[in-house]
């Protein structure tokens, strides 16, 4: 257990999606390079992927400053060298760095508002490089249905808190990412009803 003055936090999704994620991020990512992570939230994911793919420099971000402290708290207590000290990155403004070979983005998508899609989209492309990949996770629809009742549930509680979040449909994700000069190159089930969608710049 964390101490009184321990900055980490903890998200108990974390210890449950992150073996499932790292199997996907060792198909689609490149051997080595910079992997930029968006809303890295914890740091837990930053920590676990940068263990397990020690040949990759993993950037972990977020905007919100309690989460950088939980990211740093956890990075000291891991003490990778291919672990960066975390970025002050919002995507709906200009981002604090120019390039990576490979983008990570896990569960913002639903819990953001629209713009912040579009935003992500058109960072990505700003920042990757002929081919790179942006790999995104979260619940999604698909042809306007949700995967489960758990998901449409969840959706109207993302909407009761705030009317401009919610669970995307992948065909707008699709059509937003293609307006920027993205494509979807695979989408991958994984537990809990959730998916791993992989684009590319063209």
């Amino acid at each position: 257990m964390p101490t009184p003055t321990d900055a980490r936090r903890f998200a108990p999704a974390t210890a449950r999606n992150r073996a499932p994620i790292l199997e996907v991020l060792h198909e689609v990512l490149p051997g080595r390079g910079l992997v930029l992570e968006i809303a890295s939230g914890t740091g837990e994911h930053a920590v676990h992927f940068a263990a397990a793919l020690p040949d990759l420099t993993w950037q972990p971000s977020d905007p919100d400053p309690d989460n950088r402290a939980s990211i740093a708290a956890w990075r000291d207590e891991a003490a990778l060298p291919n672990l960066r000290p975390p970025l002050a990155l919002d995507v709906t403004a200009p981002w604090p760095i120019a390039a990576a070979e490979a983008i990570v983005c896990i569960n913002m998508i639903h819990i953001a508002p629209w713009e912040a899609a579009l935003a992500l989209f058109a960072g990505a492309a700003r920042v990757l490089p002929a081919g790179g990949p942006l790999v995104t996770y979260g619940p999604y629809r698909f042809g306007g249905a949700f995967t489960a009742p758990s998901n449409a549930a969840f959706d109207a509680d993302l909407r009761r808190r705030d009317p401009r979040w919610g669970v995307r449909d992948v065909s707008d994700l699709e059509t937003a990412a293609a307006a920027a000069g993205l494509a979807l190159i695979g989408t991958f089930g994984l537990p809990a009803n959730n998916h791993a969608i992989v684009w590319r710049r063209g």
